[in-house]
């Protein structure tokens, strides 16, 4: 059976059912249908519960599964009698519609209703583009009536959540200008780093939308429209639950890429999944070097949350692609190649590592895997003293994942800290995480960047954590450059200041913040039959 057929025929517990199981009451519940729910009593206090990230090693353009680890690991705490919470974020349409498809997990390790979360699932998108139109509005509309701002630079960019790369170069008339994928906006980004409505509402005033003719910020709050982005995200702002096949409840909320976001899901889903479980189990998108860096980095920092365990997803097909081979061939045996492409996981672990978390690897096993690969990595990582375990979970849900739940449950007390001191310096941030966490040999700034970093440092807003926009799919800024690529440099294009979120955006390479689709996306796929959605995935 294809996933959604798996989804539909699985058996759902009322909304209201899965909350009680955690303690939520159905008046604190604000119901979208009897499958899922926004939570109204959210808690945000500090708990003692166990945080687990799981992250990945660098991707191939298929995906390896940490969404499915997630789910099934989840639910393999919640069997060995374990309180457990997962908490994830949302999908955006860009990649459903795109190349990538979902992200509900997969196989027998699924969060449902998958149609809804795929597509509108409560309406938290739309209400973050939303807002982030207005903004734009409220700017273009207050230059239009006399500009008593002086606005003379707009920073503040429009969004769309699909994929379209036309929206990378548009004339507005009275200046070109360019759109951000909603994932990647600033709004989704404050929106997930936000601990209260009052919280959203001051970072939301602190968004700058342009510099005057002195080379001064100008804020949201000068345009004074913060009560109306309020407004409209007053009912965003309060997490989703849902369930997993196996019926564990499940936190869905925010939605950044990882790639050219922060790629984490919201401090409040977070923390008020801690305040209900004794496990909560979480995912960083993509790669650590990517996901896992600002989940620290970004998010720890500012919530004060600490992860227990890190679990450290890997693929047979992964390590072959980071050994050389390329992807349509990733299935092929070539014990060569995946021996080559141990490189790249023992460098996420080393990193991850330096964070002082416990870190356990997990081979998401594929049905394409043969005992001997699997043996292979086995070996390696016993080698290595590495944790390790195989999960199954696609094929068996919860029980595939057992092996690894006892694992994390097993895990030393976390020493967490992270990788740089928010007072160095914007160019030493930077190239603290380019040389330590991917390894560059040397850090070239364009021209551009520097006279932003300029202007950041005289508007005294150097003392924030960055967040580095770069290919997925190496630790470099060339897509092309797979495994541990060595003597590399990277070319620091643009800086962006995000001073609503309170971090500062770091572009490498051609990295784009509006995707374009592929050259056959799956929006020619997906249809209507009989009333039922097919072929989304």
């Amino acid at each position: 059976m294809t996933d959604i057929e798996i989804s539909r025929k699985s058996k759902k517990k009322n909304i209201v059912d899965v909350a009680k199981s955690i303690g939520i009451k159905k008046e604190d519940l604000m119901l979208y249908g009897d499958y899922k729910a926004k939570i109204k009593k959210i808690n945000t206090k500090k708990s003692n519960s166990k945080l687990i990230l799981v992250t990945a090693i660098s991707p191939t353009p298929m995906g390896e599964g940490k969404t499915t680890v997630s789910i099934g690991l989840g639910d393999a705490l919640k069997k060995l009698g374990k309180k457990t919470i997962i908490s994830l974020r949302e999908p955006s349409m860009g990649p459903v519609f795109g190349m990538k498809g979902g992200a509900t997990g997969g196989g027998y390790s699924q969060v449902v209703p998958m149609e809804d979360i795929n597509l509108h699932f409560t309406g938290d998108f739309h209400a973050i583009t939303s807002a982030n139109n207005l903004i734009s509005a409220a700017i273009d509309n207050h230059i239009y009536f006399g500009n008593s701002l002086d606005i003379q630079n707009v920073l503040f960019k429009r969004c769309l959540d699909v994929n379209d790369r036309v929206l990378r170069d548009v004339d507005l008339g009275t200046r070109h200008d360019s759109f951000t994928i909603t994932s990647a906006s600033e709004i989704m980004a404050l929106f997930c780093l936000a601990d209260s409505l009052e919280d959203l509402r001051k970072r939301l005033g602190n968004i700058i939308v342009g510099t005057n003719s002195k080379n001064q910020y100008i804020y949201v709050r000068d345009l004074n429209i913060e009560g109306s982005l309020v407004a409209l995200l007053k009912d965003a702002i309060l997490p989703n639950i849902v369930q997993t096949l196996e019926n564990t409840p499940t936190f869905i909320h925010g939605g950044p890429f990882a790639n050219i976001a922060h790629g984490c899901n919201s401090i409040i889903s977070t923390k008020t999944a801690l305040n209900y479980a004794d496990y909560v189990v979480t995912e960083a998108g993509f790669g650590s070097d990517l996901g896992a860096e600002k989940f620290f980095d970004i998010k720890c920092r500012v919530s004060g949350l600490k992860p227990e365990t890190v679990v450290l997803v890997a693929t047979i097909k992964a390590m072959k692609y980071h050994g050389g081979v390329p992807k349509d061939n990733v299935y092929e045996k070539n014990d060569e190649a995946l021996i080559k492409g141990f490189e790249n996981l023992d460098k996420h672990y080393d990193n991850m590592k330096k964070y002082g978390v416990d870190v356990i690897v997990c081979l998401n096993k594929f049905n394409t895997d043969t005992d001997e690969e699997i043996e292979l990595v086995k070996k390696h990582c016993e080698e290595k003293g590495y944790k390790f375990s195989v999960s199954s979970a696609y094929v068996d849900g919860g029980k595939g994942a057992e092996d690894l739940a006892k694992l994390v449950i097993d895990s030393k007390e976390s020493k967490f800290k992270p990788l740089y001191d928010t007072k160095d310096s914007v160019v030493d941030k930077i190239n603290t995480v380019c040389k330590e966490i991917y390894g560059a040999k040397k850090v070239v700034i364009s021209d551009l960047a520097k006279e932003k970093i300029d202007i950041i440092n005289k508007n005294k807003y150097s003392e924030l954590p960055i967040c580095i926009a770069k290919t997925q799919y190496s630790f470099s800024d060339d897509k092309d450059k797979v495994g541990v690529p060595k003597d590399f440099e990277v070319t620091v294009r643009d800086i962006n200041l995000y001073n609503g979120a309170g971090f500062i955006t770091v572009l490498l390479g051609n990295i784009m913040t509006m995707p374009g689709l592929s050259r056959k996306p799956n929006c020619e796929l997906i249809d209507v039959v009989d009333g039922e959605i097919i072929n989304l995935s």
